[in-house]
């Protein structure tokens, strides 16, 4: 098989490698950042840190997983990739997709504990819950999605061997398939659906209780303290959702759009969370900001 890379924008492929190249070496450079300083420093072996380690490990793989290749397409015109490469690149992306849907669910679960039940904190988020959770987003993740490459499997690909993309999607596989694939389309949107919908609805869920809590504190203060404590979290889903949200409205509402207008936004949202999470952690969470300005500091002196 083969990646087209952008259908219509091919003659751009150099120029727009540029920013991609650059959000991915933000988010190499962000993440790897992040995993050090977390290790580094003791006071953020906490459940908080814990689980933005395992974002930002998330966030590695998903890049990692789709821009080198990407990328060779772009500069070296190498669009060839193997069959079998093709579903686990496919495998990859889009059970780290559903783990990232996870552990933000899991960050929103500590914020609740956090402010709603704050004498129990460390009682609750233990590290035995913790590597429970890690277990259960993974385990959540690869049963759903290993269906997909084994319904895959099962088909002829009259259609030509060359995907309309610049990653093996699994929409973009199923189109170039011969036979009946209505299970394969409904199933993907399915499982798409119940993980958007039932994530998004236990956080808000949480932040409903978090907000309740934080309004029967006393003080103007403790309201803007136990806030901030929420806002690098806040940040992590706006910027993990609201590109979904507007790749799904535009394939409802602009389905005549040119095809690279779908695709640019698919390389968007899987690349925008992984380059901009850990700017809005380093800036947002002061124990982080102090680590990174203590390390400068030291270097001055």
């Amino acid at each position: 098989m083969a990646g087209k890379g952008i259908p219509g924008l091919e003659h751009l492929h150099t120029w727009i490698s540029i920013p991609f190249c650059f959000a991915y070496t933000l988010a190499l450079l962000g993440n790897c950042s992040l995993l050090f300083i977390i290790r580094a420093d003791a006071a953020l072996h906490e459940p908080m840190y814990l689980f933005l380690a395992i974002l930002a490990t998330i966030d590695l793989v998903l890049s990692s997983t789709m821009l080198p290749k990407m990328l060779a397409i772009f500069w070296f015109r190498d669009r060839e990739i193997n069959f079998f490469a093709c579903l686990v690149q496919m495998f990859f992306l889009h059970s780290f997709s559903i783990m990232e849907s996870a552990v933000l669910l899991a960050m929103a679960f500590d914020r609740y504990v956090a402010i709603c039940k704050p004498l129990h904190y460390t009682t609750v988020l233990t590290g035995s819950l913790i590597s429970k959770i890690g277990m259960a987003a993974v385990i959540r993740a690869v049963t759903l999605v290993t269906p997909l490459p084994f319904l895959l499997r099962r088909f002829h690909y009259c259609q030509g061997p060359v995907i309309a993309h610049c990653y093996c999607e699994q929409m973009a596989v199923v189109r170039l398939a011969c036979g009946d694939t209505s299970f394969n389309n409904i199933y993907g949107i399915a499982v798409a659906m119940f993980i958007v919908i039932l994530d998004l609805l236990f956080v808000i869920l949480s932040y409903v209780f978090i907000l309740q809590a934080v309004l029967q504190l006393a003080s103007q203060e403790a309201h803007y303290k136990a806030f901030g404590t929420c806002v690098s979290h806040i940040g992590a889903i706006l910027s993990t959702y609201t590109p979904v949200v507007i790749s799904s409205v535009m394939h409802c509402v602009a389905h005549r759009a040119a095809p690279h207008v779908h695709i640019l936004l698919a390389i968007f949202y899987l690349l925008f969370p992984p380059m901009v999470n850990p700017i809005i952690y380093g800036v947002k969470t002061k124990q982080i900001h102090d680590y990174v300005l203590s390390l400068f500091q030291r270097k001055n002196m």
